[in-house]
């Protein structure tokens, strides 16, 4: 404590401060600018890569613990987009220029699988799942994740120094080892047995560019109609009953429009990353009920390579349909010019964490791709391609209320 308030009386932080001007062409600013019904950002954009980059070589200027956290301590009912857990840590940094990143550190090493007796609901949260899973996302043209990068932190002087809040401050030490640790306060499974330490001050993890505040840009977030059951027994229908699609199409929203063609899309990607966590999802109420889905909270993928988890891919297996853009681009990865593995292998070679993902990881992509067609063909053999194919490639004129982006 006293370490921090003499850094925070030689840098002057204890006056007010004068209010900062903001920026037209800040990269956060032109990153949600540029979210429209499409997709959180166009195709080549500009901004992500600046955001990218802004994200790895900005100085922090706050550290404050996220709204999870905040949840469990009774510090802010943040129900309406967090489902608090305990089992985890993230941090909430700022940067100059508005900026807001969410950082989330490293848990498990890269070469460290997931013990198969681990239920999905306590695995470790991987930073390196939430990096790959951006590019994923990207190169499957979905475009739902938000920009991800990795970052080595000086959790001294980019954290501890820099935070206001004095429960954050409290929860740090030095180990046995005269590294430099912390860990999330909350109710239950938050010790120091948990804790994420440096080495001995800098520690790797994700940051996560922040979307628009939800007085800007409310979002909706909505149960999935494939959610598992989150005890130690028991299943949920879409478990034991085959049929189960047939009841999903007579409810709103799924008995018409995208809705049931997202929630397929997002099954593919949870499928090909190996996330079984998905146990709601959320949407922009801007852009109506045909809206993309976020594909947020990506850290407990990647956890088995050895293992494909083929009650994912329920939604594809039960419903069989897909779009038509979806099924070209996962036909093109399956390509040998264009190999998932081999795409992916070169994107996360411009994070500057790479390598991020281990060549098992990156072999398993193009084994789960292949899984996934292997579903569509077996669809497309009982049902017939023009039943099962959606063709997405000529979108109607959305309605006036709906178009345009997030910039009001």
């Amino acid at each position: 404590s006293r370490r921090h308030r003499l850094y925070r009386e030689e840098l002057n932080l204890t006056s007010p401060a004068a209010p900062l001007p903001l920026r037209p062409d800040a990269s956060w600013l032109q990153f949600h600018l540029g979210i429209s019904r499409d997709g959180l950002y166009p195709r080549s954009s500009p901004a992500v890569n600046r955001l990218l980059q802004d994200m790895q070589e900005f100085p922090t200027i706050s550290a404050d613990y996220s709204q999870d956290e905040k949840a469990l301590l009774g510090a802010c009912d943040c129900s309406q987009i967090v489902k608090p857990s305990g089992v985890h840590l993230k941090l909430v940094l700022r940067f100059q220029d508005f900026g807001k990143a969410m950082f989330k550190p490293m848990r498990q090493k890269r070469e460290e699988e997931t013990p198969e007796d681990f239920f999905y609901f306590v695995d470790f949260q991987r930073h390196n799942a939430e990096i790959a899973a951006f590019h994923l996302d990207r190169i499957l043209d979905f475009r739902r994740v938000p920009p991800t990068v990795g970052r080595l932190i000086n959790v001294t002087k980019e954290i501890l120094e820099v935070t206001k809040n004095e429960v954050l401050q409290s929860v740090f030490f030095v180990s046995p080892a005269s590294n430099v640790c912390f860990f999330a306060k909350c109710p239950y499974m938050c010790k120091t047995e948990y804790a994420v330490c440096g080495n001995p001050h800098l520690l790797e993890g994700s940051l996560s560019a922040f979307l628009p505040s939800l007085n800007l840009a409310p979002r909706l977030s909505i149960p999935n109609p494939w959610i598992r059951s989150y005890s130690f027994d028991g299943k949920e229908e879409w478990e034991v009953n085959p049929l189960y699609c047939n009841t999903v199409r007579e409810i709103y929203p799924y008995s018409n429009g995208n809705r049931l063609l997202n929630i397929v899309d997002m099954a593919i990607f949870d499928f090909l990353i190996g996330n079984m966590d998905r146990h709601h999802y959320e949407m922009f109420t801007k852009f109506g009920d045909d809206g993309f889905l976020l594909h947020l909270d990506n850290a407990r993928g990647f956890g088995r390579h050895s293992h494909d988890e083929i009650s994912i891919l329920a939604p594809l297996s039960q419903c069989c349909i897909i779009k038509r853009t979806t099924l070209l681009r996962l036909q093109l990865l399956a390509e040998p010019e264009y190999l998932l593995s081999d795409v992916m292998r070169e994107s996360l070679l411009q994070d500057p964490l790479a390598p991020i993902l281990t060549e098992p990881h990156l072999l398993a992509l193009d084994r789960r791709l292949q899984l996934v067609l292997a579903a569509v063909r077996k669809c497309m053999d009982t049902h017939g391609e023009a039943t099962v194919v959606a063709n997405d490639t000529t979108q109607p004129p959305a309605p006036v209320s709906d178009r345009g982006r997030l910039d009001t």
